[in-house]
């Protein structure tokens, strides 16, 4: 049994928590909010999760300090745009022997950073300390059982095989990959080609655009991954094609929603403050477009959202 530390309880904190939790581990789970979580302590219930109770290995501290000191798997399930700021604010906390696991998904605007760069401009530790899970994964599905596949990433074949035996179960199955790179530019940029795949609904168009849609997507995140040094088959994997697919289609992709919402003729400004959870595609966007600049690659569908 390991103590695990979850910090943010959005949706896929929470669904994490509980896989966790049903694996035998002791988690703590802070929020920043701790009205919030005080809420969720008492009542053990996700307002967001239909049909869902937190395990009761699962506990709720908002002493930020006291969750990360006592754990030596950190998992960081922030939105990304938080990221930094999180590791600023916890940075003394992290033991030397910790390993943070990122499944956080975007590209910091103005720095470009992926979020695993990001953690590591903040904390002290070595790169192989930081994993990032990625995958084809919406948290309403994983909480009821469903079978869920993702790949930890990292430059450590022990770390990444650690958070692997971790998190497997028989219904979660985790894949390695050395790839951190491209793992985390695929299951970011993808969000981006999410949004242009709910336009294409909103408008109205059909199967055959969507098709079109994810091949070219895939095709032009392969390229500016490729451009940045990343293996070329992490793209046809899981947290490429495979996380691709899931947020390009399912009901339960807030990019995709969002992307739908734009393409019915609604403004961003109304739809984002509609929303109550965080469409990582708006902000990754732009950090997308200076990428494909800098780098000088043609990603039309990316350019265009």
């Amino acid at each position: 049994m390991e103590k695990i530390t979850i910090l943010g309880c959005g949706t896929w904190g929470s669904a994490l928590s509980q896989s966790l939790a049903l694996n035998g581990h002791s988690v703590c789970v802070w929020h920043y909010k701790s009205d919030v979580l005080e809420k969720m302590s008492e009542t053990r219930k996700y307002p967001k999760l239909d049909d869902f109770t937190f395990h009761e290995n699962i506990n709720f501290d908002s002493n930020l300090s006291k969750c990360i000191s006592k754990s030596k798997i950190i998992v960081v399930s922030v939105p990304s745009h938080a990221v930094r700021e999180l590791m600023i604010q916890s940075k003394n906390y992290f033991t030397n022997d910790c390993i943070v696991v990122n499944v956080s998904k975007g590209l910091e605007n103005n720095s470009l950073k992926r979020m695993s760069e990001v953690i590591l401009d903040e904390i002290d530790i070595d790169e192989g300390q930081v994993v990032s899970l990625y995958g084809p994964s919406h948290a309403e599905e994983v909480i009821k059982g469903f079978p869920t596949t993702l790949v930890s990433a990292s430059n450590s074949e022990s770390s990444s095989k650690k958070i692997q035996n971790i998190f497997s179960s028989k219904l979660l199955r985790i894949y390695t990959n050395n790839d951190i790179k491209g793992v985390e530019l695929a299951g970011s940029i993808k969000n981006v080609i999410a949004i242009a795949a709910g336009i294409c609904d909103g408008i109205g168009y059909g199967d055959n655009t969507k098709a079109a849609l994810l091949t070219r997507g895939i095709s032009e995140i392969t390229r500016l991954g490729e451009a940045m040094g990343a293996n070329i088959s992490t793209f046809s994997g899981l947290s490429g094609i495979g996380d691709l697919i899931v947020t390009c289609l399912s009901k339960h992709s807030r990019n995709r929603f969002l992307g739908e919402a734009v393409g019915k003729g609604k403004k961003l400004k109304q739809i984002l403050s509609d929303m109550d959870m965080v469409a990582e595609g708006v902000n990754t966007a732009k950090s997308v477009y200076d990428l494909s600049s800098k780098y000088d690659i043609d990603m039309p569908i990316s350019i265009a959202v």
